[in-house]
């Protein structure tokens, strides 16, 4: 057996990456892992033709809402711990450890890091809740936060605020937590990039049995059917949008044909890797949302700026009221809300974590983690003032169809809050380029960590292997679509909030053997500062 001064380096382990992969066909993979996920996922969509997709969403339906009621203290409590880990790793004396040892450098400059982590982490959910989530709050479209009164001066502020609360800190500390985690374990001890290396410090050996077969295939699942249901629901979207600038029939057919479109840009894109592909759109993604939100920003700068303190101070004084879920009496709107997008945002973690892990490698922890919490909320709070600004001052003066009715079509949201803007036929059209570039880059990104995972660590997947998961990934969100519809979307959705139940204990052991990783890492710099300094 190889030894190491590092008891958690992989040279202190028998495991060798790749060690139980088969290949063949072209492909590379972990056997257990590859096999059962694929199977599942499978299983699921020949369940979804055997049973009526309403009963499977009044089943799953009935189990998500369960875990919410339930587990509700431990979501809260547990995503205020994430944010308050990070906010200490950044002072601790771990700071200065740099992912991949201390000469790395990182292998992609600033700004298309700053790409990437916005296109992979939540650009198409800005895209779709920009608009409607402030002008919900706003109007009790389902409650409002804290019991404030509806169309009211406060429950601008709060709208906003509140927003701001779900799409800020708290969700890309989640993110953060799983990345550095993953990336410290991978570049800095050697072991495979997955879900499962982490837990090493705690596991040792077992960590390769089947407590880690179940991490990774849960991790595999959750990032598969998260990703169908955004596919399904975007397809939902970038239809109705068609239909309302253009006239285009938004049925079945053009959800459809609009999957199988991104599907093969997709696969072109992952084949060309993340270089080649995901770098290159993420970049594409940046300036075309850039530009979208400077036209915006510039054609109503006046209601803008009237918000902008709004947002801020919105999301400072409601930062604790909405972290604190004790003694609330806005169960129902953080039951349906709050609650919800914890569970969501721990569920997508082990995608998004892992996507961020590859493309972190060189930056020191502080470096990292001030970048993966700072720079996506500072984006966030610029997008939700511009767009949930005028969505909202669109209510307060009743003008157009969101002044007038309110949320009439959640899906055409964005495009009814464009038809009194300057130019809505030119910011519609870029807002349904934007919604499907901002698929494939999801798409992509899921595609590369599942291949991670099911190829029992390696970062490079053969080219077949990406193909067959990106193309997995459209099959899924068309067999949604054309077997049950919406409904079939909303019991996967439902589905895949449920898993985050499990992922929340598992990203809090995360922490404990981040710690313990990260203990050893320092304890072994401080040796070789001091043989150094003795040389």
């Amino acid at each position: 057996m190889r030894k190491s001064n590092d008891k958690y380096s992989i040279e202190n382990t028998d495991y060798e990456i790749g060690r139980d992969n088969i290949k063949k066909w072209g492909f590379d993979v972990h056997n257990q892992v590859f096999g059962i996920s694929a199977g599942l996922i499978f299983l699921f969509v020949i369940a979804l033709l055997a049973v009526d997709p309403g009963t499977a969403k009044d089943a799953l339906d009935g189990v998500k809402w369960k875990i919410i009621e339930h587990f509700d203290l431990l979501f809260m409590w547990s995503a205020n711990f994430f944010v308050l880990f990070c906010l200490v790793l950044i002072i601790s004396p771990f700071r200065n450890i740099r992912i991949g040892g201390v000469d790395s450098v990182p292998d992609y400059p600033l700004l298309s890091w700053m790409a990437m982590l916005f296109s992979a982490g939540m650009g198409i959910g800005l895209m779709f809740w920009g608009i409607a989530e402030p002008a919900a709050y706003y109007s009790a479209w389902f409650e409002t936060p804290l019991g404030v009164e509806p169309y009211t001066d406060e429950a601008v502020k709060m709208a906003l605020g509140a927003t701001m609360f779900h799409w800020g800190f708290h969700g890309w500390a989640i993110y953060a937590v799983v990345a550095l985690s993953m990336a410290f374990f991978a570049y800095n001890k050697g072991l495979p990039l997955s879900m499962r290396s982490v837990f090493y410090p705690l596991l040792g050996d077992r960590t390769w049995g089947w407590f880690g077969h179940c991490i990774d295939i849960l991790a595999v699942l959750a990032t598969m059917f998260g990703l169908a249901t955004s596919l399904g629901l975007g397809a939902q979207q970038a239809a109705s949008g068609l239909s309302h600038v253009f006239g285009i029939d938004n049925g079945i057919t053009t959800q459809l044909l609009f999957i199988v479109f991104v599907t093969v840009l997709a696969i072109i894109s992952v084949i060309r890797g993340i270089n080649g592909g995901v770098k290159l759109l993420s970049n594409i993604n940046m300036l075309a949302a850039f530009a979208l939100l400077m036209f915006v920003l510039i054609t109503t700068f006046t209601i803008v700026l009237k918000y902008m303190p709004v947002t801020i101070m919105g999301y400072i004084e409601n930062f604790i009221p909405l972290s604190i879920p004790n003694g609330r009496e806005d169960d129902a709107w953080m039951h349906g809300w709050t609650i919800f997008y914890w569970a969501w945002w721990i569920s997508w973690s082990p995608c998004v974590g892992m996507f961020i892990a590859r493309i972190s490698k060189g930056r020191t922890i502080k470096e990292f983690l001030l970048g993966v919490l700072f720079i996506p909320t500072i984006i966030t709070m610029f997008w939700m003032t511009v767009f949930g600004g005028n969505a909202i001052d669109q209510m307060v003066n009743k003008v157009g169809e969101l002044g007038q009715n309110g949320l009439s079509d959640i899906t055409l949201s964005l495009f009814h809050a464009f038809d009194v803007m300057p130019m809505s036929m030119v910011t519609s059209l870029l807002s349904i380029l934007l919604i499907m570039v901002f698929f494939i880059t999801s798409s992509d990104s899921a595609t590369l960590v599942i291949d991670s995972i099911t190829s029992g660590g390696k970062v490079d997947a053969p080219v077949p292997q990406r193909i067959f998961w990106a193309t997995t990934q459209g099959v899924v969100a068309a067999a949604l679509l054309w077997i049950g519809g919406t409904e079939a979307i909303q019991a996967l959705q439902a589905g895949t909030v449920s898993t985050g139940l499990p992922f929340t204990i598992i990203l809090l052991l995360m922490c404990v053997s981040l710690l313990m990783g990260l203990k050893t890492e320092l304890q072994l710099q401080k040796q070789g500062y001091a043989q150094s300094a003795t040389v």
